[in-house]
């Protein structure tokens, strides 16, 4: 944990100086190890865990060592600030900002995503209806470029250009070593209403005016995402932060959150969770996903060790599945079809919401859904605000993350990808995004106009002249 390596979030000049040195040590070890790759080989990591969900070419080179990038540098209480490098988990960084009152302004919902990984891959949670994205907190970063160099970049300094073009680029004009971001203060309580809804159009009103008014019948909302079971049973929940003091709800043992959120919709229904219970309400059951290996069976559960009701530790069951196509042998063995992996976000605009909820659940057999609406920031939203190259929001505009994550059954003779590329044409359609951390079946030319373009190459040809590192559509269509 961080809190182990510098004490009490690491504040103060000693702390710092101790923190910067480790920091240091960790850069000479990937300078070292960027070194020993042989040059006509493609640079990676060398990292025993991921959060992505697509397929990758085993590399025979040695990877980039990122051991000694995994800590907090330094939490600066009075500026609201954390230097953190590159490779440290949000686990490690909340639990080294909680004890002063503060928290990133937006922390993914698990627990072993790292900061790096958020801002080249983009983030997103229930407040970012109001803070927009990880990579919009950011202050400066320091960047190993694919030629090999570290180099500092902020948003106004000379690699202006770079800093815009890396969100989405996940590491294909370089890893993050070094990261400094802005803190909001947090109370140590988040009070909770679920809203239900028995029509999505009325969900999709009752969202976008939460988002523009950040309040709901006269109370603030300070966080807001949302749960589609059905067409005829979704929810929206409005947290509210608190330091009134109270019963709290617990999920990390028998009871599970998702299901916590269901009720009949007489009333809306409250709870109340300590903030990082909250910050981690979705990481004990990974969202809903722990269904599949049967955690949520009562019997099961109350036997399954709480140190693996963790995402973390589902998704090596999942890499498991994936080397060794367990579920599809079994699947056979019952005499059921194939099934295709369906895991991914997207993003729509508010008013396409209900739109392709609607469509989603009427051609892909999937729920539940996850809702997390986000704006870019207001600081953002000025005339003068610059885009994000690689993955293009308009300011002022609201958009409506949808998340699914399951697999449906493949029918005989169907392409690869049906359902995924269905997916990808619909929300093309609806003037949406798709996040790139899971399978993408576009064309190159589609891909370019989705993804950068023109922009991008410029980019990939300053950072990355030798070309060490993929380019995004090698990595994320071609699965390289």
């Amino acid at each position: 944990m961080a809190m182990s390596l510098l004490g009490k979030a690491g504040h103060g000049p000693a702390a710092y100086e101790s923190g910067f040195a480790a920091y240091r040590a960790g850069v000479d070890r990937l300078l070292a190890s960027y070194r020993a790759i042989p040059a006509g080989a493609n640079v990676r990591l060398a990292k025993k865990t991921s959060n992505l969900f697509r397929a990758r070419t085993k590399n025979t080179a040695p990877g980039l060592d990122v051991s000694g990038l995994t800590h907090v540098i330094e939490v600066d209480p009075d500026a609201k600030t954390a230097e953190v490098a590159g490779m440290t988990t949000y686990e490690d960084l909340v639990a080294a900002t909680l004890p002063y009152g503060l928290a990133p302004l937006v922390v993914p919902q698990l627990k072993t995503i790292t900061l790096g990984g958020a801002v080249t891959g983009l983030g997103i949670e229930s407040t970012s209806f109001r803070n927009g994205l990880p990579h919009e907190s950011v202050l400066e970063m320091e960047v190993l470029t694919g030629a090999g160099e570290i180099v500092t970049i902020t948003p106004d300094g000379a690699d202006a250009e770079l800093f815009r073009g890396f969100p989405n680029s996940y590491g294909t004009l370089g890893y993050t070593t070094r990261l400094k971001i802005e803190l909001e203060s947090v109370p140590p309580y988040v009070e909770l209403r679920h809203l239900r809804f028995h029509d999505l159009r009325e969900l999709e009103s009752a969202l976008e005016r939460v988002v523009l008014e950040r309040s709901f019948d006269g109370e603030r909302v300070d966080y807001l995402d949302g749960v589609v079971f059905s067409a005829g049973e979704s929810y929206l929940t409005l947290g509210r932060q608190t330091d009134e003091p109270g019963p709290v709800s617990d999920y990390t043992d028998m009871d599970i959150y998702y299901r916590s959120i269901q009720h009949d919709g007489s009333a809306p229904k409250r709870d109340r969770l300590t903030i990082q219970d909250y910050l981690w309400r979705w990481d004990t059951d990974w969202f809903w996903c722990s269904r599949a290996f049967g955690t949520q069976n009562p019997k099961i559960r109350r036997f399954w060790p709480k140190r693996y009701r963790r995402s973390s530790f589902y998704w090596k069951l999942v890499a498991l599945d994936h080397r060794y196509n367990i579920g599809d042998k079994l699947a056979a063995r019952r005499g059921d079809p194939p099934q295709e992996r369906v895991v991914q976000d997207i993003e729509v605009p508010v008013e396409r919401t209900a739109d392709f909820v609607e469509w989603f659940l009427r051609e892909i057999p999937i729920e539940p859904l996850w809702l997390c609406p986000l704006r870019l920031r207001d600081s953002a939203a000025a005339d003068d605000a610059r885009p994000w190259t690689l993955y293009p929001l308009r300011p002022g505009r609201t958009y409506v993350n949808i998340g699914f994550w399951s697999a449906v059954p493949k029918s005989p003779g169907q392409m690869d990808g049906a359902a995924n590329r269905s997916i990808e044409k619909t929300v093309t359609e609806f003037d949406g995004h798709k996040s790139l951390y899971s399978d993408s079946f576009y064309e190159p030319e589609e891909f370019a106009a989705l993804y950068g373009g023109e922009s991008y190459k410029s980019l990939k040809k300053r950072y990355d002249p030798g070309q060490r590192l993929l380019d995004l559509y090698s990595k994320a269509v071609q699965r390289r």
